[in-house]
């Protein structure tokens, strides 16, 4: 009955989540906060576990076209493009799932299709704007996390790799949040736009 701090932290995060949502959906937030709310904590504790000590620094060496090269144990989940790709074609797949069934599919198709030429022309742009969110999403994620993955990397094999990371830590737990952030946020506003009912 009495939450402790872990639960009053939780709630603080969910209640910000929702208030954020309900902002921008308002009638569709109980619909929407699940779907944003598991793309944000996934995406932000993915990157804020390939901080932690070890990962990305801890591996072998294997010899690779007569080159040696490190392969790290662990990575961190965002640093590889098989994830965020991922994360990508599940956001586009509920978008259109969510705009199929709040405006049916005959006014859902009316977006894509039309007789009018102009119109048809103006769809035509709009099915490869939505392929294109999916490369944004993808390759906006993953170049971050791994640039960040890159660059603590660089800084901590030399001399100094005790000192000199430390500010770089602090900036990839800001780009860590961000990144989360943003990702979800362009996911709901993917969401709100798709699902508006169109006016004449």
């Amino acid at each position: 009955m009495v939450p402790h701090k872990l639960q009053n932290l939780a709630e603080a995060m969910i209640e910000t989540l929702q208030d954020l949502v309900a902002s921008i959906a308002p009638d569709k937030t109980k619909v929407f906060l699940p779907i944003i709310a598991s793309f944000f904590f996934f995406i932000l504790f993915g990157n804020y576990f390939g901080l932690l000590p070890g990962v990305g620094s801890v591996g072998f060496f294997e010899t690779d076209h007569g080159r040696e090269a490190f392969v790290p144990y662990f990575r961190s989940i965002n640093s590889d493009l098989n994830t965020t790709v991922a994360l990508a074609i599940v956001s586009a797949i509920a978008t259109h799932y969510l705009a199929i069934k709040y405006l049916g599919l005959w006014h859902y198709l009316q977006k894509f299709i039309s007789a009018n030429p102009i119109f048809l022309f103006v769809g035509i742009l709009e099915l490869i704007g939505e392929a294109t969110k999916i490369l944004s999403l993808s390759f906006r994620l993953f170049g971050n996390i791994f640039a960040g993955e890159v660059l603590l990397t660089t800084t901590s094999t030399k001399l100094f790799a005790f000192i000199v990371p430390l500010p770089f830590y602090f900036l990839e737990i800001l780009v860590g949040f961000v990144q989360a952030l943003i990702f979800a946020m362009l996911t709901l506003v993917f969401m709100t736009i798709l699902t508006a009912k169109p006016e004449h």
